[in-house]
């Protein structure tokens, strides 16, 4: 490579050496440069990567605009030049061939100029004259045609807009994943498969403010239960399971900030939002750095759950000869409280990479630059009410019908509707046994079957009773056929629960949901003389006079 003559070098030159330098003299100084700070420089620089580093090289050698100078014009002695017609067909061989998705070698890039060359009559280049011409290519543009935009973006754009916050419970990131570790059930302790996990990250101060451990694929649920873990205090869900070390973190967040999932744009999970003023944000589209905060967390669980007896490793390598479901013993309840004391211990309570101190005093001293009070839900107990799905259904004499299912409160005799019109109902997917009849001021009637001798069933239980019915020509599908239906599934289920991972995972489901529902109801039935109007009123007046807070809801589809 010819070297610049100091003597010959014009005023231009010089310019041209000082302005790199400004730019190549903060790199120099660097250990390694990032690539995305690298393909911003040369862009700068307008010079390829083989180039860059050069230039990169020779000012660190020799730290002066001198090292930076333009290289004299023309060949050095014994460069050899290609024919235009070689350069020509380089050049097309490496557009229409080299630079695709297939991502041909070098090699097969000379075959293919050897194949063409040979129709037009131009003498194959040799490889090294085929590499010098890659070598000058931004390596930016190579990316993105060789691997796709995404992948150059990943790799070469500046990480911008990465999510910060100043003060706790000013951002919230949330996500799922499923767990490296399969569970036993509770009854035979035999393998039911891997759980998923439902976390939350306070952005601020990297606490853990809550999370749902479930054997269901991710719902609007899930995140519902996940958002009152994480929003209402915690010390009789710890007292529920002998936990004594203490979890600070609860309060509504401002901004909660979720990835583009289905069960993230529910209508149940944005009223429950908007109903206590949680502004909802997603990440922007193929850009996963939004996300970091909750993906290095995730990272970080499954790194100590790769310890547990059943962990299934990160990936078939990884795990090798390991026999996951041989090793497996822990219930998804021992895994629960495992995961609590890993949160509340260890990450919570040693510093942390990313801001320097341990995420516990982190909160603190967020909580303390909040510039308002750490705000809580007025009804602890009714909290999950507003991010449960909803229905409008009419109120009659015969009480409110859900799912060929009927329920009846004595109370519904003041809210009857008129014809054509409803009131929202909100129900739990994990356990049909009651609903609750949301009123015109917010407050929640439950109420049970209009059969109390009915079991508690779930939502996926109904459904599969209703499809196996009709799969047998049960047309006229009514209550008592589904529930006669579910009976016998259930038995079914719990004589093969011994045998098969399947019903055992079944069974598991079931027993979960139920008891979660069961859980989270805990004190949620209000007195009937605070909901219940004064005698005479209508139900229609109330909800017309002047009051159309129930009003804009809409029937939510559940995934069939």
């Amino acid at each position: 490579m010819r070297t610049a003559d100091l003597r010959t070098a014009s005023d231009a030159d010089w310019a041209e050496a000082h302005r790199r330098e400004k730019i190549i003299r903060p790199l120099a100084s660097m250990t390694r440069v990032p690539g995305d700070v690298a393909a911003q420089a040369m862009v700068q620089l307008e010079l390829g990567r083989a180039r860059f580093h050069k230039l990169l090289q020779l000012y660190r050698a020799s730290p002066a605009a001198a090292s930076l100078l333009p290289r004299p014009r023309g060949r050095e002695k014994g460069e050899q030049r290609l024919s235009a017609a070689a350069e020509h067909l380089i050049a097309r061989g490496i557009a229409e061939f080299y630079l695709t998705l297939e991502k041909p070698s070098v090699q097969a890039l000379r075959r293919w100029l050897r194949h063409e060359g040979t129709k037009i009559g131009v003498k194959v280049p040799s490889t090294k004259a085929i590499q010098a011409r890659l070598a000058r290519l931004a390596p930016q543009i190579v990316t993105a045609r060789r691997q796709g935009a995404k992948s150059a973006a990943d790799k070469w754009e500046p990480t911008r807009g990465v999510l910060e916050a100043d003060y706790a419970l000013e951002l919230v990131q949330s996500d799922h994943t499923l767990v490296d570790v399969i569970v036993v059930d509770d009854l035979y302790r035999k393998p039911i498969g891997r759980p998923w996990l439902t976390l939350m990250i306070d952005v601020a101060s990297r606490t853990v403010p809550g999370f749902h451990l479930h054997m269901l694929a991710p719902s609007a649920v899930s995140v519902g239960m996940c958002m009152r873990h994480a929003v209402l205090p915690k010390r009789d869900w710890l007292a529920e399971r002998s936990m004594k070390a203490p979890w600070d973190s609860q309060g509504l967040m401002d901004r909660l900030h979720l990835d583009n999932a289905r069960e993230h744009r529910s209508d149940a999970l944005k009223r429950g939002c908007r109903a206590h003023s949680i502004a909802v944000e997603y990440r922007p589209v193929r850009r996963p750095h939004f996300g970091g905060h909750i993906e290095r967390l995730i990272g970080t669980m499954m790194g100590a759950v790769h310890l547990l007896p059943g962990t299934t490793f990160s990936n078939v390598a990884e795990r090798g000869d390991y026999d996951a479901e041989g090793e497996a013993c822990m219930t998804l309840s021992e895994l629960e409280v495992w995961l609590a004391a890993q949160i509340i211990g260890p990450y919570h309570a040693e510093r942390h990479r990313g801001i320097g101190i341990p995420p516990a005093l982190a909160w603190a001293e967020g909580v303390e630059r909040r510039p308002e009070l750490v705000r809580l839900p007025a009804d602890d107990a009714a909290f999950l009410f507003d991010f449960l799905p909803c229905e409008l259904r009419a109120v009659t004499p015969h009480g409110i019908e859900l799912f060929r299912t009927h329920y009846w409160d004595d109370a519904l005799s003041c809210w009857y509707t008129r014809p054509g019109q409803t009131m929202p109902v909100r129900w739990d997917p994990r356990d049909l046994s009651r609903v609750w009849l949301e009123l015109p001021h917010g407050e929640h009637l439950e109420v049970p079957y209009r059969d109390l001798r009915r079991p508690a069933i779930t939502r996926w239980e109904q459904r599969e009773a209703v499809r196996t019915l009709r799969e047998r020509g049960q047309q006229a599908v009514d209550e008592t056929l589904i529930f006669q239906a579910v009976e016998t599934q259930r038995l079914i289920v719990a004589e093969a629960a011994h045998k098969t991972k399947a019903a055992r995972l079944a069974l598991q489901r079931t027993k979960a949901a139920l008891r979660d529902a069961r859980r989270a109801r805990g004190g949620s039935k209000r007195r009937l003389e605070q909901v219940t109007p004064a005698v005479g009123a209508s139900a229609v007046e109330e909800r017309t006079d002047g009051d159309q807070k129930v009003l804009p809801y809409l029937v939510e589809e559940m995934p069939r």
